[in-house]
């Protein structure tokens, strides 16, 4: 309960120490924004006497966004992408990020900031991933498996593309494993996919820190009615962006997971780095 209060209390307090207000003579009916980035790590030691493993690591990332609006209507998708790989010199090559996931979240607005909604949400990795803490290496992923699928209606509330809160009181999730990760993952020993329905919390926000720097929050939270009564399910990320000019920018990610049935502990993923980002699609239509 202490780590959700505390991530409770950092999300909602970055929602009101960042706002800002912003007015705009028209509204565009859509607005497309594609992002890739590419961070590259590189280390060397040669006769080093306090030691040191030759280390090279690149990471990319692409972010496609699409907000659609249009008198009542709105609707938000979002791809997230990445993969990272490191050599090291005695370990060889090691996988140290994998991601893809498709959100869509559909609103038909009731008041200013309200709206009856539909979300949906796919996320899965792309290769196999091992646990190289143990002897031998261990796998515990690979492609679609295990793989999720979320969807349900509820309420958004929603003051701009960069802050929103969605409550889904009604949300179906299925996950998908292989025949070799049968019985985990919440799926059943001989099956290949499981059930579940319950309550999803999802939440977006990004603001500017200072001339430069942006912060940008993700938040998923999921409870299960049918299964581990109370439990909840948490997805924590948080993006921090230094600009130092278009095409260079320095990042900070900070992910955390709370999910019983892929790990009885705490996940937490790091990335620092200075690399190169560029928009392959940005277009406005009025």
């Amino acid at each position: 309960m202490k780590r959700i209060t505390l991530i409770f209390f950092i999300f909602f307090t970055t929602i009101f120490l960042g706002q800002e207000k912003k007015k705009k003579d028209s509204i565009p009916v859509w607005k497309i924004h594609g992002r890739f980035a590419f961070i590259f790590n590189q280390s060397s030691f040669s006769n080093w006497s306090s030691g040191g493993e030759n280390t090279v690591a690149g990471n990319f990332n692409v972010n496609y966004d699409f907000n659609y609006k249009k008198d009542n209507v709105n609707w938000d998708s979002r791809i997230i992408t990445g993969y990272g790989i490191s050599h090291l010199s005695e370990k060889g090559f090691r996988k140290t990020d994998d991601r893809f996931e498709f959100n869509s979240l559909l609103g038909i607005k009731t008041t200013t900031y309200w709206f009856f909604s539909f979300i949906g949400n796919f996320k899965t990795q792309y290769t196999k991933g091992y646990d190289y803490k143990k002897e031998p290496k261990t796998l515990v992923s690979e492609f679609l498996s295990p793989a999720y699928l979320t969807f349900g209606p509820g309420m958004l509330w929603k003051k701009s593309d960069n802050l929103n809160l969605n409550i889904a009181p009604a949300t179906a999730r299925f996950t998908f494993v292989n025949d070799f990760f049968s019985g985990k993952f919440g799926v059943d020993e001989g099956k290949n996919s499981a059930f579940s329905l319950g309550f999803n919390l999802s939440g977006y926000y990004k603001f500017s820190l200072m001339e430069n720097i942006e912060m940008e929050n993700v938040l998923t939270m999921y409870t299960d009615y049918l299964a581990n009564v109370g439990n909840i399910d948490i997805d924590y990320q948080t993006n921090i962006r230094f600009k130092v000019n278009k095409h260079i920018k320095m990042q900070m990610t900070f992910h955390s997971i709370m999910d019983d049935n892929a790990s009885s502990r705490v996940q937490f993923r790091q990335l620092f780095g200075l690399g190169v980002n560029y928009s392959f699609h940005e277009k406005v239509t009025y």
